[in-house]
């Protein structure tokens, strides 16, 4: 069995008219570049991050998860390799955006701000420092693309795309997700500061929340304890292996082949930690 799409991360396997198998992988990539080295523990840290925000956040929208137990799914993946890194999951029309919850000024956010113009169609009123919480929560979208960045875009974009009540619909939830969950990571000793989340249409035309959720890569995680505004905070994702490359540059290159085995393991741990203080395991 071959998989149908190998990403950065994930593999994603066809295993049935209705049904897909996603894998993902110790893989880890920075500046759109996936590193020869791999990230022991990252894939499966991942998976059960997210594993426990869909459970906790089916109140709220239905989701394309339907089992983390390979016991579930066709006898390939009973194999120790797969073992808490494999999702079977409902296979669903993506719709062709990201959408953000944005809760701290950040990012290309902030920069829309120094530069004093609109981000996504939005004009950020008010005075704020680097990283600061915003006034409300907004919700920004993207274009999804499969090479190249996505591209930020106005949320009347995704209107005149997808229709006004659709739009208005996953806006709603996003907040909603961001909102809660927000909450429960803060208690854990987390700020939320976004989050991406992706969404699709089932076979019955039903709104469905797919890809992953609040995991270290698909949101913005800064250590509560740590944080405050006019600077940038600490985070629990893969920054600091960012920093190493930015900083080793030779004659202008990244230096992807060559980072040292303590910056590897440093960012493995925080991959881990972030899984234990989100879900305890």
């Amino acid at each position: 069995m071959n998989p149908i799409y190998s990403g950065k991360v994930r593999d994603i396997y066809d295993i049935s008219d209705g049904r897909l198998v996603i894998v993902t992988t110790d893989r880890i990539s920075a500046f759109d570049v996936v590193l020869p080295e791999k990230i022991p523990g990252k894939g499966i840290a991942l998976n059960k991050i997210a594993d426990f925000w869909f459970g906790r956040t089916r109140g709220i929208v239905k989701n394309h998860l339907i089992s983390t137990d390979t016991r579930d799914m066709p006898e390939f993946f009973r194999k120790e390799e797969f073992r808490d890194r494999a999702a079977l999951v409902r296979k669903l029309d993506i719709l062709p955006f990201e959408f953000i919850a944005r809760g701290y000024i950040f990012g290309s956010m902030w920069r829309a701000y120094e530069e004093v113009r609109p981000f996504c169609g939005t004009k950020i009123t008010g005075e704020y420092e680097l990283a600061q919480k915003l006034d409300a929560p907004i919700v920004t979208p993207s274009t999804k693309t499969d090479t190249g960045h996505d591209e930020y875009i106005p949320i009347s974009d995704v209107r005149n795309r997808i229709g006004a009540e659709l739009t208005d619909k996953i806006t709603d939830i996003s907040m909603r997700l961001y909102a809660e969950c927000g909450e429960y990571a803060l208690s854990r000793g987390i700020i939320i500061a976004d989050a991406k989340f992706e969404f699709g249409l089932d076979k019955n035309g039903e709104l469905v929340l797919a890809d992953e959720i609040f995991t270290p890569d698909s949101a913005r995680f800064w250590r509560a304890d740590e944080y405050r505004t006019g600077v940038s905070p600490a985070s629990y994702d893969k920054q600091v292996l960012r920093d190493w490359l930015q900083d080793n540059k030779k004659d202008g290159e990244y230096q992807f082949g060559n980072v040292p085995g303590e910056v590897l393991e440093k960012t493995g741990r925080i991959y881990g930690e972030c899984l234990r203080r989100i879900t305890g395991a």
